[in-house]
């Protein structure tokens, strides 16, 4: 019997590779990940909601329409206690300009310069949407709690890695291995709960 063929609605390897470990880990098999830059370009929704849910099921949604494929997607950020939950669903662009890590992140630590080690709590969210064409969809949230650093620290993952030191972990996520972090981040716990929806699409 066929794979079947899995859309993740990024075009970021990491996201791929983090996936099919969850999978593997699960026991899930009979699933082929195809990404975003393995199928015929089609116009994506700008993730202009509110909440990291809606954005989600949004990028589901176009990409199960447009494709055919049960779909996966995902929005997720950074949720900052100091500051209203701020960056939150802007966080890829909190410096303007879209996916700039390294001025996100500077313009992050220089908006909380002034505040006390104890106010600086923060989470990472992810919300995970799975949307197949003519069928159900699900959308699941995972959140991981923590501190903002002063400084980066480490250079594994992406994003506001290098300043997000967990709970009950003196490490930055920057600096876990890649399994350390699927076991307890955000999108790692997001992805465990959509597990039940993902097994139900195995052949």
């Amino acid at each position: 019997m066929a794979d079947t063929r899995l859309l993740v609605a990024s075009r970021n390897k990491k996201k791929l590779r983090e996936l099919r470990r969850v999978l593997d880990s699960a026991g899930i098999s009979g699933i082929e990940l195809v990404g975003l830059d393995e199928v015929p370009e089609f116009p994506e929704a700008p993730e202009t909601a509110a909440t990291f849910e809606e954005n989600a099921l949004a990028k589901a949604r176009d990409g199960a329409a447009a494709t055919g494929l049960p779909c996966v997607a995902d929005d997720s950020g950074l949720e900052v206690d100091a500051l209203n939950a701020m960056p939150g669903v802007l966080s890829a662009r909190w410096s303007g300009t879209h996916g700039d890590d390294d001025a996100n992140t500077s313009l992050l630590l220089a908006q909380l310069g002034d505040v006390p080690d104890e106010r600086r709590g923060a989470a990472f969210v992810s919300a995970c949407a799975l949307a197949v064409p003519g069928g159900s969809e699900t959308v699941v949230r995972g959140e991981w709690r923590g501190v903002v650093s002063r400084v980066p620290l480490g250079s594994n993952g992406f994003g506001y890695d290098p300043v997000f030191v967990p709970e009950g972990d003196g490490r930055s996520a920057a600096e876990l291995s890649a399994e350390e972090k699927d076991a307890v981040s955000h999108r790692g716990r997001a992805l465990q709960a959509l597990i039940p929806a993902l097994r139900a699409l195995a052949p």
